[in-house]
């Protein structure tokens, strides 16, 4: 494994994610890539040679094996992590699209032109709807192998024992696991993980679209407030100010006197 590249990659996903985003690639890169490499393999191993049934009929052995394990866990949580983890890399992706467009806007109009993008790393537009449909993705995704490792295995319990009565048998035999508490212990384990990350991306969801909601609310609220009268206990300025004039004093003294008293003193203003 490339660790350098896998560094990288997280560094550029977990840099355009909200803090559910974070946590879920915490979860999902040491509690399950770490966990799948460094234990899982070693556990099942080569599981097939350490599966034995007391029977020397040619056939039992593997058509058994065949029958109760159809699909290697391994082999499974490796295609979930693949499925899981690369719709992330659309973000990235998307987000280095509207970089090249900036800077090939910037070349052809000039340094000092109109931005396409106020930050390109914002989750405005476009680049929203990309993320939350990879929510989207990942939550089925997990969902899906959740389910079918239920439904294969019949359950995430690994029986010491096991009756296997398929054809060629020539009866029922008694076949047995190798490590099985082991490897209970790794399927609950893997299966906690992936419904942990599947409750992270549903608050993440909502929380992108309850910001959504929110922020279209408040431009709605600023441009009726623009349109009416302004109102003082409203959280949006007005786009214009209301201009208290105080009366100068140089006209108020040159403002000729006209009571009662001087008129009556001078009749001719009369």
């Amino acid at each position: 494994m490339n660790w350098a590249f896998l560094q990288g990659l997280l560094s550029g996903v977990n840099k355009y994610s909200t803090a559910f985003g974070r946590v879920w690639l915490s979860i999902v890169f040491l509690f399950r890539v770490m966990v799948f490499v460094v234990a899982a393999e070693k556990v099942w191993g080569d599981e097939q040679k350490d599966f034995n049934c007391n029977t020397a009929q040619p056939g039992c052995h593997n058509v058994c094996y065949d029958h109760f394990f159809p699909v290697s866990h391994v082999r499974l949580w490796a295609l979930q992590l693949i499925f899981v983890t690369c719709p992330s890399l659309l973000v990235v992706m998307h987000v280095t699209y509207r970089e090249e467009r900036e800077k090939k806007n910037k070349e052809k109009h000039g340094e000092n032109c109109r931005s396409l993008y106020a930050n390109t790393g914002k989750k405005r537009g476009g680049l929203w709807w990309t993320y939350v449909l990879t929510l989207v993705f990942k939550i089925v995704v997990d969902t899906v192998f959740v389910y079918l490792i239920y439904h294969i295995y019949e359950g995430y319990d690994f029986p010491s024992l096991i009756k296997c009565q398929v054809p060629p048998c020539p009866n029922t035999v008694d076949c047995f696991i190798a490590r099985p508490t082991e490897k209970r212990i790794f399927t609950i384990f893997m299966v906690v993980t992936s419904l942990a990350c599947i409750l992270l991306s549903i608050f993440e969801i909502v929380y992108l679209v309850g910001k959504k909601c929110h922020e279209g609310m408040m431009m709605t609220k600023c441009a009726l407030s623009r349109d009416g009268p302004p109102s003082f206990n409203s959280s949006c300025k007005p786009p214009y100010r209301l201009a208290v004039h105080k009366p100068r004093e140089e006209m108020r003294a040159s403002a000729p006197n006209l009571s009662f008293d001087t008129l009556m003193d001078n009749p001719a203003r009369l």
